[in-house]
């Protein structure tokens, strides 16, 4: 009869653990090499982007970064982008906030009906009412304005937000609800002293999330805004860019600005993310 050592774990889990942990390092270089090679690529010309694209830099100019805010007007497309970012996901972390706290506490006629409907928005893509959607916007002549970007922005990002904030909220003590009522505290004052302070985790991660995909959004900003000074970074780094060629270099640059931001952003509240996402799956 084989005996194992007291504190050590069998061959056959560790050997299961360095292969994860293995796959996990391949798939983070993977994933980590073309920020690197971009940011690189930011500091050579476009020759010598061509002629060696995987060399390293042969000096590092900060000009060209300067450069690229400057000719790209980075710095109004900027303020554009975080106007409309900053305003979307308020409303999206006060409006999802809201109906998960009514979700999760409340059973009334119609609840399951109203989740449905929520559910839809995390199924049906955008091109699917892409059409009726930009007639509504026509006939409300907010077209070519921050508001039609604001308001598809908070659409898109509420059905995912209060899923999370109403698991969020399930996972909370029912007595601390319980005591508020017996303290005579209204509905609102019971939304806004007892569940948003325990929400931070899950609203943190839900402002992440929805501020990165604002942020990156494409397709709407470029079709909805066609007036230069409210444009968003997205669509403003089209400059940069014409029929017949594409200064690489200034691109690579100016990518290179408005991504690493966002990048260390995530890295900061990385831990907020995960508690977010974890502290609703445990009661």
């Amino acid at each position: 009869m084989s005996s194992q050592p007291v504190g050590r774990q069998p061959l056959g889990p560790r050997v299961a653990d360095w292969l994860v942990k293995g796959a996990m390092a391949v798939l983070a270089i993977a994933f980590f090499f073309p920020l690197v090679w971009m940011v690189l690529s930011s500091f050579k010309s476009n020759s010598a982007i061509f002629r060696s694209p995987f060399a390293l830099p042969e000096s590092i100019d900060l000009s060209r970064w300067a450069n690229a805010w400057e000719v790209g007007h980075l710095g109004k497309y900027a303020v554009n982008s975080a106007i409309v970012t900053g305003t979307s996901v308020f409303l999206i972390l006060l409006i999802a906030s809201l109906a998960a706290f009514a979700f999760s506490r409340y059973r009334f006629r119609g609840r399951s009906l109203a989740l449905g409907i929520f559910a839809l928005g995390l199924l049906l893509p955008l091109q699917s009412y892409f059409i009726a959607q930009s007639n509504l916007f026509t006939q409300l002549e907010i077209t070519d304005t921050r508001w039609a970007l604001i308001i598809p922005y908070t659409a898109m990002g509420l059905p995912l937000a209060t899923f999370l904030l109403k698991v969020f909220m399930d996972g909370l003590p029912e007595e601390l609800f319980d005591a508020a009522r017996i303290d005579g505290a209204s509905d609102l004052r019971t939304y806004g002293r007892v569940a948003l302070p325990l929400l931070r985790p899950g609203l943190a991660t839900v402002a992440i999330f929805s501020a990165l995909a604002a942020w990156n959004e494409f397709l709407l900003a470029l079709l909805y805004i066609q007036d230069d000074d409210l444009k968003t970074i997205p669509t403003g780094l089209l400059a940069f860019s014409s029929r017949y060629q594409t200064d690489y270099s200034m691109l690579f640059s100016a990518l290179a600005i408005v991504t690493i931001p966002m990048v260390v952003i995530y890295i900061v509240f990385n831990r907020h993310i995960v508690d977010g996402i974890t502290a609703g799956s445990v009661k």
